[in-house]
């Protein structure tokens, strides 16, 4: 059986991404080792790094969306927005699920991030 652990967020500039993902989380990264930083939430760990490939900003931000479950995604995304995301889609009733709210946002790099009510199960 394979666990989902972690996410590696690549760019040209890693500095920039891990100073907004601090401001996002409002944490420093628990390590940072050879240019590569972690966040760790919960199970999951979110690293940014440098690739040598990879330039500019996303050019399919819409491949891979980190989500960020919240309980206040309104509160969230009016704190995050003024941190200088960039809005894609503002908070939002998804489907025919009362309660469950999202909403899209992109980091300095044109990735897009999602917050998320959290899920029942």
């Amino acid at each position: 059986m394979l666990n989902l652990n972690s996410m590696l967020l690549s760019s040209e500039a890693p500095k920039k991404l891990v100073d907004f993902y601090s401001k996002v989380l409002g944490r420093k990264p628990k390590s940072e080792v050879e240019g590569y930083s972690e966040f760790e939430s919960g199970a999951f760990t979110l690293i940014i790094g440098p690739h040598s490939q990879v330039h500019g900003k996303s050019r399919s931000p819409k491949r891979i969306i980190i989500n960020f479950e919240t309980s206040d995604v309104k509160g969230e995304f009016k704190r995050i927005k003024r941190l200088g995301a960039k809005v894609i889609t503002e908070p939002y009733q998804m489907g025919d699920a009362q309660g469950f709210l999202i909403a899209t946002l992109a980091d300095p790099d044109g990735n897009y991030f999602q917050l998320i009510s959290p899920m029942k199960k």
